[in-house]
């Protein structure tokens, strides 16, 4: 891809855009339909967003309660400047790790975790958070309940 390249987002690639993120297993026809477009001019479109870089990749959005994944826990990591890059690789490769960004502040990550039970998050935080070189502080938080989780960009 060229980082280079640049597409202008028009209303109907947004509208594109919107109906793949509401429904990502939509066809181009059906799209189509809906947009007043052939099914080839729909495909078109999605590749130019494709190549471009506006969309990134098509994926499922799995409810992890509904495969074992009782516990959601999120997470700030404070870490020494030096060590924040190894930290945050080292927990992006971690398998109870759904996400790890790094956040402004005195050299913060915040990271979402997904576990089985509190046993397994206690094994986490003990075991392999705990044994990061690094690490200066980790605040945890856990879920309660949802009320809103964003799979998509609204445009």
């Amino acid at each position: 891809m060229n980082e280079d390249k640049k597409l202008k987002i028009d209303d109907t690639d947004k509208r594109i855009i919107e109906l793949l993120t509401e429904d990502g297993r939509l066809s181009y026809a059906d799209i189509g339909k809906e947009l007043d477009l052939s099914r080839v001019a729909v495909r078109s479109r999605v590749n130019q967003l494709i190549e471009c870089g506006v969309i990134e990749k098509f994926t499922c959005v799995v409810n992890s309660e509904k495969v074992g994944k009782g516990v959601s826990a999120f997470f700030e990591v404070d870490c020494e400047p030096r060590s924040l890059v190894e930290v945050a690789e080292n927990l992006a490769n971690n398998p109870y790790v759904a996400s790890c960004y790094q956040m402004t502040g005195p050299s913060t990550l915040h990271m979402h975790v997904l576990v089985n039970d509190f046993t397994q998050l206690e094994f986490f935080v003990n075991n392999e958070l705990y044994a990061l070189e690094g690490i200066t502080r980790v605040e945890s938080h856990i879920l309660l309940r949802r009320f809103k989780s964003r799979s998509g960009l609204k445009l």
